[in-house]
């Protein structure tokens, strides 16, 4: 067997490719606590608003950290696109890469910036370091198409073999409201980057580049195995499953649906919906594919590595120009809200096939609000949180309480950061009883929060499974809806959007999630708890 220079085989063996996969996975999640630790916004080191991961010199995926599934959206394309456009002679240690468009590059949607830069070893291309986080900027914009969302970056180098481009550096800050913020979150993912450029150095020296490389490949080919083998595990069939969308922008509710169909080994996941709409809830391929990955992994197998291997066995068909699979220029700043959707669609599918395999439906929808305006000495502040909700019951459990699900992951952003840094006191921060579904087990619940401004601000809120309702599974009920509402005197906001002066409230009420099974089944001990606590806000 061929023989790398320092000894270790080319080809490595199982346990050298356990030890390695390991390690990737070490790299990853390393990189992501340097990003969180070093940023500046809250949204990045309190709710973790970011993603880090590892692609080969193909542009395929090694590893993700499990951080935000929506990011891998934002990965998919970004190498690739560089590989075809950029000379890889001229390629030097210390590039570094920034992009964010949805349409060029690789991107969901604006505000979320990646950053990526090549790895060498002994002056050869081995790997790639990548990372995204999601910038809490370009607000107050409109949302009709992609040109109103903030500035479109494609894949450009911002540092040129170590030395940064002062003029592209330049032009993205003068593009945001709050520069001083962004400059600190991108020297954070500068910073997770080159950690990631260390650890692979690190490892290549230690086990050849040839071995490291040849070990992704395996990890590759092993998470596809798991996957065609877990699929296997399905019955044949064709499933399908439809729910009901709205948003605030929209005062109306879509249908989308998704048809599922399992083939042996293979799947295929056709989703649809109405045309794509002047408004920044349009899903673009890239976020498509990343939560339809997330959404038959989480089924099929969830312990399946997180590499390109697992996407081999599945397709993913919609429409182009829909809402689900959008054409340029379509708006697609709120995508997170109709992916949740979708997550629905082929949960819903498949349960069908594997009801307890897959939990009742969970809040469904990204609900979000957003603060801006200026301080005393006229610097401007952007204060942006997405808040959790219900998680769906399942099989020999009640859902999970207060906590973001599917495609978003993040945290809730705790009260001290909120008041330190920001103009804002939240008068209220709980669970809303009752807003589960019944069932044998119970949804989990949502959240309430109650802000009052303490200056004068401009706000944006969003949100869904404000008309309907988280589905339940074998018999559970639905859990509630959510809402906005608002103290007397504020004026009427449009589309979600509105002022506040000093002393007004706003409250926030995310939708619960559905219960699991006949309530009438239901532990009595459990039963009698829920009687005593359970109340409707």
């Amino acid at each position: 067997m061929k023989q790398a220079q320092n000894g270790f085989e080319v080809a490595p063996n199982a346990i050298t490719v356990e030890v390695l996969g390991s390690a990737f996975n070490s790299i990853v999640e390393e990189m992501g606590e340097a990003l969180v630790r070093a940023s500046h916004s809250t949204n990045i080191k309190e709710r973790r608003d970011c993603s880090t991961a590892l692609f080969d010199v193909n542009g395929e995926t090694l590893c993700q950290a499990e951080h935000v599934p929506m990011h891998l959206g934002s990965f998919i394309d970004f190498i690739p696109w560089i590989l075809e456009r950029v000379d890889l002679d001229g390629l030097r240690p210390g590039d570094v890469f920034i992009g964010n468009d949805a349409y060029e590059g690789g991107g969901t949607h604006l505000p979320d910036i990646v950053m990526a830069e090549p790895v060498f070893h002994q002056d050869r291309l081995v790997a790639w370091s990548i990372n995204t986080a999601h910038h809490a900027d370009f607000v107050d914009r409109g949302h009709e198409n992609i040109y109103q969302e903030g500035i479109r970056i494609p894949p450009v180098r911002l540092y040129r073999a170590g030395q940064l481009q002062e003029d592209v550096q330049s032009l993205f800050l003068l593009n945001c409201q709050v520069p001083a913020e962004r400059i600190s979150d991108l020297r954070a993912q500068m910073a997770a980057n080159r950690l990631g450029v260390s650890r692979m150095q690190a490892l290549c020296e230690k086990y050849g580049a040839d071995t490291v490389a040849a070990a992704g490949r395996e990890l590759q080919d092993y998470a596809e195995r798991r996957m065609r083998a877990g699929l296997r595990s399905l019955p044949d069939g064709v499933y399908s499953f439809s729910d009901w969308f709205d948003c605030e922008a929209f005062d109306r509710q879509w249908e989308f649906s998704a048809t599922v169909e399992i083939s042996g080994d293979s799947i295929s996941v056709e989703v649809f919906s109405p045309p794509q709409v002047r408004g920044a809830l349009n899903v673009c391929h890239t976020a498509l594919l990343a939560t339809v990955y997330y959404a038959v992994k989480s089924i099929v197998d969830p312990t399946i590595p997180p590499n390109a291997g697992l996407y081999r066995a599945i397709e993913v068909k919609a429409a182009k120009g829909s809402i689900l699979n959008c054409a340029h220029p379509a708006a697609v700043d709120n995508r997170i809200a109709a992916c949740q959707r979708v997550v629905d669609l082929v949960h819903g599918a498949l349960a069908q096939a594997a009801p307890e395999r897959v939990t009742a439906a969970s809040n469904g929808c990204c609900f979000d609000i957003t603060f801006s305006g200026l301080r005393p000495d006229e610097s401007y502040w952007v204060y942006l949180e997405t808040i959790g909700g219900g998680n769906g019951a399942r099989v020999g459990k009640d859902g999970l309480d207060g906590v973001h699900v599917h495609m978003t992951n993040t945290s809730n952003l705790p009260v001290e950061a909120l008041e330190v840094e920001y103009p804002l006191t939240l008068l209220r921060y709980e669970l809303i009883d009752g807003s589960g579904g019944d069932g044998r087990y119970r949804g989990g619940m949502g959240i309430r929060r109650v802000y009052r401004a303490n200056a004068p601000c401009r706000v944006h809120y969003g949100g869904s499974r404000m008309q309907s309702r988280p589905w339940g599974l074998d018999g559970g009920g639905p859990g509630s809806g959510g809402a906005f509402r608002f103290s007397e005197g504020i004026a009427p906001f449009v589309q979600g959007v509105g002022e506040v002066q000093a002393g007004d409230v706003i409250e926030v009420l995310t939708p619960g999630a559905g219960g699991y099974g006949d309530p009438a089944l239901r532990d009595p001990e459990a039963m009698a708890r829920d009687r005593r606590e359970r109340r409707v806000c």
